[in-house]
């Protein structure tokens, strides 16, 4: 069943510049094989693929056609998509797939399996070469689903697309009407496949423009950088009076306020965003808390962390952005946080582009050495003066030391608070940190963007080697 309300040859079309498009494999068609000799052959076997220009960049497309041969995929329409592939990396070119698709052709039984699993491991071959973007026009059923998150990121359009392995109606007590586990609202909240979730197809087109100019052709190209016509030393004094929200900072100190999210219905607690400093694309991580809580959490982790994995692939700075007190505590989270954690702070360690850390709040304990600490390798460190740093929030730590004392005390609360007040100055203050080389420079919040922009500019040539070893173990 066709979803789409775009052809699959409309969507390239609407996508690329005008006149620019070039089909490539027009002819190919499905060969004979044992159970497909008396069936209707399909010139271009279900999917169309070539090349184009978008504003100033060359990219590889495919786009499925779910009208023809039930939208399934065949032998030869696999290794079109392939031999796209092939081409893409040879080049060093994004490609952008258009998926609208059933699942397998049936009729061409394990020929059309094995040419799948070409496409899989060309897919991955090409991970960390070039950037590759889905786009899920109607139906992504079985290893379709696969081919989605195989690449980077993924679009889907509300009450239109589908993504699945797995039929929700072939879940024991389950139906599509229960639950409807392939929903592009279940998949982007519940399972973090998708990276942007559209209204229409014509929004979904327009946000991947506005993805495919933030990031390079290549893993080795360097067309990530925009003329910035935003002043470089704007003061944003709105940082210093509103309370802290990661995604008001990230806005506000962006070139223009570009801001793009990604998984943005996904773990909340943690932001994953592009934006530009001084026409720089830099990856931003933030902590934004959970039900009022500034904490990490396992799914938050692993977002963060497959987002970091693809910025160091494509030579994209990091910025961190730091206001954690410690991690969610429940029986849920204890299952999954140790191992989340640990990839997390893998990919963040290894990775070698420049990594900037903003504390706007507090970096506590274990949490706040996780979030791009010195320890694990920022290259700069700045806070906001309120910020503090340290094993814990003074108040518990003052009524854990200071236990006896506090206990025999006449006046408790007086006591609690000079302790208090001792305690943040010599433990817990930002300037207590910088004093012990924890933090570089402590800054006003309203200065943010412009030094931000110099420690980039600083950082620009920063050269790393890795240590030899085939990859880490985690």
């Amino acid at each position: 069943m066709n979803n789409s309300q775009m052809s699959a040859m409309d969507r390239i079309t609407s996508l690329l510049d005008d006149h620019s498009f070039v089909e490539l494999g027009s002819y190919v068609a499905a060969r004979n094989t044992d159970f497909t000799k008396e069936a209707q052959k399909v010139r271009g076997d279900g999917v169309i693929t070539g090349y184009g220009i978008m504003g100033d960049r060359m990219v590889y497309v495919f786009s499925q056609d779910a009208s023809l041969l039930g939208g399934s995929v065949g032998e030869m329409h696999a290794a079109k998509i392939t031999r796209l592939y092939d081409m893409a990396m040879k080049t060093g070119t994004p490609v952008i797939g258009m998926l609208d698709c059933a699942g397998l052709r049936l009729q061409e039984a394990y020929d059309a399996l094995h040419a799948f699993g070409t496409l899989f491991r060309q897919q991955m071959k090409a991970s960390g070469m070039i950037p590759q973007i889905m786009a899920v026009f109607g139906m992504c059923g079985g290893g379709s689903a696969l081919v989605s998150s195989l690449s980077d990121f993924t679009f889907m359009v509300k009450e239109q697309s589908s993504m699945f392995i797995n039929s929700p109606n072939t879940l024991a007590g389950n139906s599509e009407e229960a639950k409807d586990t392939s929903s592009a609202v279940y998949q982007a909240s519940n399972v973090g496949t998708v990276d942007f979730l559209c209204e229409n197809e014509g929004e979904m087109l327009e946000k991947i423009a506005e993805l495919i100019d933030l990031l390079p052709s290549s893993w080795n190209s360097e067309d990530i950088f925009a003329e910035c016509s935003d002043n470089l030393n704007r003061i944003i004094p709105e940082l210093a009076e509103t309370a802290y929200d990661a995604r008001f900072i990230l806005k506000k100190i962006s070139d223009d306020h570009l801001y793009i999210e990604t998984k943005k219905e996904y773990a909340s607690d943690m932001v994953t965003a592009l934006i530009r400093l001084n026409g720089q694309t830099i990856g931003a991580v933030a902590n934004a808390g959970f039900d009022g809580e500034m904490v990490l959490t396992n799914k938050g982790l692993s977002k963060a962390a497959r987002f970091i994995r693809f910025c160091d692939a494509f030579s994209i700075p990091i910025l961190t952005i730091t206001n954690v007190k410690g991690f969610r505590a429940n029986e849920h989270e204890e299952k999954r946080l140790s191992e989340a954690m640990a990839s997390f702070v893998a990919v963040l360690s290894e990775c070698t582009v420049p990594k900037i850390n903003l504390i706007a709040g507090e970096a506590y304990g274990t949490a706040g050495v996780v979030m791009n600490s010195k320890a694990l390798g920022a290259d700069f460190v700045l806070a906001w003066p309120n910020a503090s740093v340290g094993m814990m929030d003074a108040d518990k730590a003052v009524r854990i030391i200071y236990a006896g004392e506090i206990n025999a005390s006449d006046d408790k609360l007086a006591l609690i608070a000079q302790k208090r007040q001792q305690y943040q100055e010599m433990q817990s203050s930002a300037l207590a940190a910088a004093s012990r080389g924890y933090i570089d420079d402590i800054i006003e919040p309203d200065a943010t963007r412009k030094r931000l922009i110099m420690a980039f500019e600083m950082l620009f040539d920063k050269k790393e080697t890795k240590q030899a070893k085939k990859h880490p173990a985690l």
